[in-house]
């Protein structure tokens, strides 16, 4: 194998690691999230596991943070807890933080 090749590969595999991680990241944000709207919400002790699988669960639909904003957003409103966009995005954004954290002590 020449030295381009090898070099090829070794980006092919930072690649795949470096998706992976923010897989995981997304991932672990994602289930912060939904144990924190479930605290918030009230939600009995045994309805917060299937809530939490619910918002991860939320954006294998589509990828991205709308559709996970989207269900904890009505979720709360349904509730009646008048929680601002705004509001939530920043959670969100707080979140990826602790996530991403989580994640790189993990690595």
């Amino acid at each position: 194998m020449s030295g381009f090749d090898d070099r090829e590969k070794a980006f092919e595999l930072k690649f795949k690691h470096d998706q992976d991680t923010l897989f995981r990241i997304q991932n672990r944000r994602n289930k912060l999230l939904g144990q924190w709207a479930a605290e918030v919400m009230g939600l009995p002790e045994g309805e917060v596991d299937a809530y939490v699988k619910a918002v991860i669960l939320s954006e294998m639909d589509q990828p991205g943070d709308d559709d996970v904003h989207d269900k904890v957003y009505a979720d709360l409103h349904a509730k009646g807890i008048d929680l601002s966009d705004h509001r939530l995005r920043k959670r969100m954004d707080e979140l990826l933080q602790v996530a991403h954290d989580q994640v790189m002590e993990e690595d």
